[in-house]
């Protein structure tokens, strides 16, 4: 016959090991870091920072009555028609495509290749004689558009004539 299992007497359980003072020391300073950091973050750290800074998007409200930037690329006809080349249009996203506006205006030439993306997917689309990243602002007062709107060309590509 085989014996049942005993349950543990209390009395005779081993003491839980106690950390010692380094080991707490070390606990406290590490969370005295990240705590700092996190403070740090809040007060002066933008969205590059997460996460010891803010996404500023949910942390922080728009004045209603300042201007609204909305930026997008267009190729330019011969006859001075906008053809929308952002978003789906030639395979990138938005964000994507406004993370490098400052490398754009660096090498505007990099616009060439949204032309040929573009011309990839669209075979039977118009010709298109440049490519434009234009931001256009639109006003409002007390969050609602007023109609009024500017836009600025931040970056121009004049294409090559391929001699067609």
């Amino acid at each position: 016959m085989s014996a049942l299992p005993t349950v543990a007497d209390p009395q005779t359980d081993p003491e839980p090991v106690r950390l010692g003072f380094a080991g707490r020391a070390w606990r406290l300073a590490a969370a005295g870091i990240v705590l700092a950091l996190l403070l740090a973050g809040t007060v002066w750290g933008d969205d590059d920072e997460f996460p010891f800074g803010p996404f500023r998007m949910y942390s922080t409200r728009a004045d209603p009555n300042a201007a609204v930037v909305s930026t997008r690329t267009v190729g330019l006809t011969p006859e001075g028609e906008e053809i929308r080349l952002s978003g789906g249009e030639v395979g990138l996203r938005r964000a994507e495509f406004e993370g490098q506006l400052d490398r754009l205006e660096d090498e505007p030439e990099l616009l060439g290749l949204l032309a040929e993306a573009y011309a990839e997917r669209h075979p039977s689309a118009p010709e298109m004689v440049s490519v434009q990243v234009v931001q256009r602002r639109f006003e409002l007062v007390d969050g609602r558009q007023t109609g009024e709107f500017t836009d600025r060309v931040l970056v121009e590509y004049v294409l090559e004539d391929d001699g067609s």
